[in-house]
């Protein structure tokens, strides 16, 4: 492996020494045609008619093709150094051409990513997809090819002059339906994707793939779609540049930081600063490190105010409702509160029609402050610390992208940013500490000898965000030593999984079981109270039922089951058999479900049928305005109890008070020196046999001087405060 990252080195740097002038379109151009003698004689020239690999199918070998004229790398030789420096592991026939193909498109994107302006190539865009087409389709043996004519995505461009398709003014779902068969499924998406850390980031990507496959009916990406998503990046990152060339000045950015976002432009679409009951319009900047306000004056801006992200200042970032003079009408605010300010600072983004806007802001600044977060947990320094911000702002640049072009909204589960997906994701720690442990090795195999080529391949890792925010023109960190040996290796191997992507798919299937089971919640979710109740009474049937039945026990109505009832009862206490009660009850639970699990397995759960009361709305109305007056009775019963209870306490009535002493000493020699089965049984006999007919008399006598005697304890007095006028009336 050493020998072919140094290898493809010298190459490299002999090609641009050589061909410094030539564009990046001529490295992806397909084209078979054979090129002059005198046009070049660099030892490119032997893979212009390269030798068709026998395991590849033809439109494999055409990508193949381009990927070695772009590391000027004859494909034997490409073929050479897969067999040789890879683990057999990787070169099972079943595999080998899809591991080959992915080897050659791995190297061949660390290449282009390194050029200038790549993203606004269109070859570029072509040779992407055209990798993930010839991934779902890499065998020679598979009889569903494709040549280049149908897969070639050139085809289908319509631009007007600006650069956009003319599909693009339309909805996507009818550029998909221009040729269907131009399409890729989720998993070639999410193993060539990554391998540009400015398109897709591996704990996202299949988000990403979500989000731009939701306007088409058959959840696949076209290359319509993807193109314009590649568009709208190269479109953001661009605007980034430009606006941090614009506002260094205005906003005095430290060394490093970097503008990701930029609100309050326009006008009429300002964003107003609330502090207690003032309130200010002006412009909102995110950076890598800082949220900046600056208010807006006599058609200037007055010096940005900071509001510090990257310091532990116990910050707290949430949503929150706002309005005139403090009111709390709109949600379509966040909040800020830190140690740094005196009082939290309420940040709005009006706007007509929903809360998108100040949803996005919400999202991107927990994402800088979550990343930061997560560098001070896990105590990163320098290389570290650059490569965790690099991917969040890659992942904004992205969310950013994807909102533009396609308006899309991400959900909990469907965020384009890793740190966030992290906080919301099922398993999401064990992602960031798949990820903490990854970062920790960054550069750390410089001092290790005597291992395998495939070990140092493993043990190395390169900081690709970093190098990817680098390559697009963005200084994160200045003086980074990064040394061609650790930057050939990216976070994606050829044939093989990372840890990170492995806890990223367990955590994708826990998600979807999560999600499955919320959308069973959501259906039988129904409104009205009388219809909850019903289906709550159909729920407790059996409980209801066995309740009815011991109440029945205790009135005596049939004295005989009665007895027979009180004696097994009286027996199991004294002997000490209710200790076994509770594990007997969960022991019959489980083996009725293990007898259900065997013998309905496959079969759907029959729903559970409920006829709800059939009630207009006016009906609905008045029996919540019962349901209310019924929880009003027992709050204020409580009450009443509760002050009754502090009246004896406070010895109101020093009668009563007295007989209360008594009775709690009574029970504190009770509890004391008899035995607890036997305080049990008292109080069952005592409980049960209070309706025997020998008892009933003598029962309802005793119950009714108890009731006598507490309808005598006073309650404790209650003061109602009004709350009084705290505001300063100015002299």
């Amino acid at each position: 492996m050493e020998n072919l990252k140094l290898g493809m080195l010298d190459q490299l740097d002999g090609f641009l020494t050589k061909n410094h002038q030539k564009t990046l379109k001529s490295l992806f151009r397909r084209s078979s045609s054979t090129k002059s003698s005198g046009e070049d004689d660099s030892p490119s020239s032997a893979s212009d008619s390269p030798k068709p690999i026998p395991h590849l199918s033809p439109f494999a070998n055409s990508v193949v093709s381009r990927c070695s004229k772009i590391l000027r790398i004859p494909t034997e030789e490409l073929q050479h150094h897969f067999d040789t420096q890879l683990p057999e592991s990787v070169k099972e026939l079943l595999t080998y051409a899809r591991n080959f193909l992915e080897f050659c498109s791995y190297q061949a994107l660390h290449v282009v990513s390194g050029r200038p302006d790549y993203l606004s190539d269109k070859e570029f865009r072509h040779l992407t997809f055209d990798m993930m087409l010839a991934w779902e389709s890499p065998c020679a043996e598979n009889n569903k090819e494709l040549n280049k004519e149908t897969a070639s995505s050139s085809n289908l461009e319509v631009e007007d002059d600006d650069g956009w398709s003319l599909f693009y003014s339309s909805s996507t779902n009818m550029a998909v339906q221009v040729d269907d068969k131009k399409t890729v499924g989720p998993e070639a998406f999410a193993r060539i994707a990554p391998g540009c850390a400015a398109v897709a980031d591996i704990i996202t990507v299949h988000n990403l793939y979500d989000s731009l496959t939701s306007t088409s009916g058959h959840h696949r990406l076209h290359f319509l779609v993807y193109d314009k998503y590649i568009r709208s990046l190269d479109k953001v990152i661009k605007a980034s540049k430009s606006t941090l060339a614009s506002s260094i000045g205005n906003l005095q950015l430290a060394e490093g930081e970097i503008i990701l976002d930029v609100d309050g432009t326009v006008p009429t679409q300002p964003v107003l600063k609330h502090i207690g009951r003032s309130m200010w319009p002006g412009r909102l900047s995110l950076t890598n490190s800082a949220l900046y306000f600056e208010s807006l004056g006599v058609g200037l801006y007055d010096k940005a105010v900071r509001y510090d992200l990257a310091t532990d200042m116990k910050q707290v970032i949430k949503p929150e409702m706002t309005g005139p003079l403090g009111t709390r009408l709109f949600d379509k605010a966040i909040m800020y509160k830190s140690t740094s300010v005196e009082e939290p600072v309420h940040l709005e983004f009006p706007e007509f029609k929903g809360n998108s806007r100040r949803d996005y802001w919400l999202d991107i600044c927990l994402e800088i402050l979550r990343a930061h977060r997560f560098i001070q947990k896990n105590n990163l320094k320098e290389i570290q610390k650059s490569e965790v911000l690099a991917r969040a702002i890659l992942g904004i640049w992205r969310y950013r992208a994807v909102r533009e072009a396609f308006h899309f909204f991400s959900s909990h589960y469907k965020t384009l940013l890793a740190f966030n997906l992290a906080e919301s994701l099922p398993g999401g720690d064990s992602i960031l500490k798949t990820l903490s442990s990854r970062l920790v090795i960054l550069n750390s195999s410089a001092s290790q000898h005597d291992v395998s080529p495939h070990s140092k391949r493993q043990s190395k890792l390169s900081p690709i965000s970093l190098i990817a925010i680098t390559q697009l023109g963005f200084i994160l960190q200045k003086e980074v030593n990064l040394d061609g040996e650790v930057i050939i290796v990216g976070e994606v191997c050829a044939g093989e999984s990372n840890p990170l992507e492995m806890v990223v798919k367990q955590s994708l299937l826990d998600t979807g079981r999560a999600e499955a089971a919320q959308a069973t919640v959501d259906q039988v979710k129904v409104d009205g109270i009388d219809t909850n109740v019903a289906i709550m009474k159909e729920l407790l049937f059996p409980v209801i039922v066995l309740a009815n039945h011991v109440q029945r026990l205790a009135s005596w109505e049939k004295p005989y089951k009665s007895t027979v009832f009180l004696v097994l009862i009286c027996f199991s206490i004294i002997r000490g058999w209710f200790s076994y009660v509770l594990p007997s009850v969960c022991v019959c639970v489980a083996v009725v479900m293990l007898w259900c699990r065997h013998f309905n397995r496959g079969k759907p759960l029959e729903p559970f049928r409920i006829t709800p009361p059939h009630n207009n709305a006016v009906e609905q109305l008045l029996s919540l305005q019962e349901a209310i007056t019924q929880v009003e009775a027992l709050l204020r019963a409580g009450n009443i109890i509760l002050l009754k209870i502090r009246a004896l306490l406070f010895a109101v009535l020093p009668q009563a008070t007295d007989k209360i002493v008594i009775l709690l000493v009574f029970m504190a020699a009770t509890f004391a020196f008899v035995p607890l089965r036997y305080i049990i049984l008292l109080v069952f006999l005592e409980a049960f046999t209070r309706e025997m007919p020998y008892r009933k008399e003598s029962s309802d006598k005793w119950v009714r001087r108890i009731r006598e005697w507490w309808v005598r304890i006073p309650a404790a007095p209650v003061q109602l405060i009004k709350p009084e006028d705290n505001k300063k009336k100015k002299s």
